[in-house]
């Protein structure tokens, strides 16, 4: 089942949940909405659902115009984010419910619903508990068995609204792993919601990435994340450095370094360099063109370290081996010497603007200590 939207938009009072969303997934795909609260992803998996009705706009389901279409009529399953289950029923009926409320011509017999049951408590690893209670499980077991119920009335389209934000951090990895192969098994089309950068690049084929109702950029994880389309996008996937530049004549220069980073068709002016902190190395004190800071604190995460430097009054955070570390003999207070691997810089005031040109990857020049592209 694909899904084609277009001009979507929904308004709560004077504030636009949704402005103008144009969005396609493909038959079969994973897709991720990703962003921060109030960016409008919950509400755009409510249209899709039925739940919510839009403003303006059009949505269609399989090729067919689907905001018109009652919940039960667009063949969805859908997973909340507090799981939703029935208290007072046992897993067995809370995952039975959506079959048992059908209407009696459409209702399968009951030796069909509880054959339907059992496969799929067996198929998402809860097999011998349909008699237990959602209090008598673990909040992964709840998960599953919300899932469960979800895929009962044999949904085309599978939506997801945060569903494992309840969860401890090891369950989470568990369970997204396992969400990825019940997907691929099954062949379902899946739109998830999370706020969760880091379980969205794994988990999706695809992300949109949204703020204030808008779509900043819908692409494949590894694009998003090696070529941002927006500055926010750039903020918001993963840690960052932003350091002070001014754009001149196709160069942006950073504050307090010698070298230059070439960018085209970027207005003169005032900008901001992003270095994500696996794009910083640390080097010897003769490495030419290298920057010098002092260190002010260093975290040994086992076998890597987090360092922060102070270059200039500027914030500069690095992940580094814990064993080239050692070699250099850092400490807090010392000075560090490192390079830049990658930067990609955005106008100061267009931070919501596109991403003009390539992500920017450069190694030391030593003859004017310019930086060169690679």
């Amino acid at each position: 089942m694909s899904i084609n939207i277009s001009g979507l938009t929904k308004r709560f009072g004077n504030v636009a949940a949704l402005d103008g969303i144009d969005l396609a997934v493909g038959e079969g795909d994973l897709l991720a909405l990703l962003g921060s609260s109030g960016s409008g992803k919950t509400t755009l998996l409510r249209i899709i659902a039925g739940l919510e009705h839009a403003d303006s706009g059009a949505l269609q389901i399989d090729g067919k115009d689907a905001l018109h279409l009652p919940p039960r009529e667009r063949r969805i399953g859908f997973v909340f984010q507090n799981y939703a289950l029935f208290r007072h029923m046992t897993v067995f009926d809370n995952v039975a419910f959506g079959l048992d409320v059908r209407p009696r011509r459409e209702r399968p017999e009951r030796a069909v619903i509880s054959e339907r049951v059992n496969e799929l408590l067996a198929l998402v690893q809860l097999d011998g508990l349909g008699k237990r209670y959602p209090s008598q499980l673990s909040g992964g077991q709840r998960q599953r068995v919300a899932l469960a119920r979800a895929l009962a009335v044999e949904p085309e389209l599978l939506l997801l609204d945060e569903p494992f934000g309840a969860l401890d951090a090891k369950v989470r990895v568990e369970l997204r792993h396992w969400l990825r192969s019940l997907h691929d098994r099954l062949g379902l089309t899946t739109v998830f919601v999370t706020h969760d950068q880091e379980e969205a690049l794994e988990l999706a084929d695809r992300v949109a990435i949204l703020h204030a109702g808008k779509i900043e950029q819908e692409a494949a994880p590894r694009i998003a994340y090696d070529q941002p389309a927006t500055a926010f996008v750039m903020e918001f996937l993963g840690e960052v450095n932003r350091l002070p530049c001014r754009i001149l004549e196709g160069l942006a220069h950073i504050d307090g370094l010698q070298g230059v980073i070439p960018v085209e068709d970027l207005p003169d002016g005032p900008g901001v360099a992003f270095v994500r902190p696996h794009e910083v190395d640390l080097v010897p004190a003769a490495t030419p063109g290298a920057g010098a800071a002092v260190v002010r604190s260093l975290s040994v995460i086992g076998p890597r370290t987090r360092i922060f430097l102070d270059h200039g009054g500027h914030s500069i955070e690095l992940d580094a081996d814990r064993r080239l570390v050692d070699e250099l003999g850092l400490f807090a207070g010392a000075t560090a010497h490192y390079l830049f691997t990658a930067v990609r810089v955005f106008p100061a005031s267009k931070f919501s603007g596109p991403f003009l040109g390539r992500p920017r990857r450069f190694v030391p020049a030593p003859a004017n200590s310019a930086y060169r592209l690679i």
